[in-house]
């Protein structure tokens, strides 16, 4: 979890790998009408998540043996509706700040997030590193080595097949 450029996609997908898990790609849920949004420089509102969010919480039930989603998950609410669709569900937030952020989107040129709406997503990010079952860590580390620490900080915590 984190805000736009911190590196959800890359790191999910190697940390999937890394464990043997699927990869719920979180943005590849969202409906059209919110891509457009985005698009246009609109940041999404509590609305336009809900039903995404209900997808994604959705999809993480379907992965009966665990999977790795990427997600903004940027509000508590918005993790506690991830929460309640598996038991014991744990966050790794990827943590980087604002400029870092618009540095890593501004340079992206195959993604339909905007530089423009990376101060938004700060506005909203609540904190969760005083929450139980959250790990946060150093979004600018190398990839290996922040997957390196999410991987040791699940397994310590269930057994995954094919780890």
């Amino acid at each position: 979890m984190g805000v736009a450029g911190c590196g959800k996609s890359l790191a999910g997908a190697e940390l999937a790998s890394r464990l043997g898990l699927p990869l719920v790609e979180g943005d590849d849920f969202h409906p059209e009408s919110n891509i457009l949004k985005m698009r246009e420089g609109t940041p999404l509102t509590d609305a336009d998540r809900a039903d995404w969010l209900r997808q994604l919480a959705t999809q993480l039930r379907l992965q009966r043996d665990g999977a790795v989603l990427t997600c903004s998950a940027l509000k508590r609410s918005y993790r506690d509706i991830l929460r309640a669709a598996v038991a014991d569900l744990r966050f790794v937030h990827l943590a980087l700040s604002e400029h870092q952020a618009m540095e890593r989107v501004a340079a992206r040129t195959d993604h339909f997030y905007p530089p423009s709406l990376v101060a938004s997503q700060f506005s909203a990010l609540e904190d969760p590193s005083g929450e139980p079952g959250v790990l946060v860590v150093d979004a600018t580390q190398h990839v290996d080595r922040l997957v390196d620490e999410a991987a040791r900080w699940l397994l310590g915590a269930r057994t995954f097949n094919n780890a």
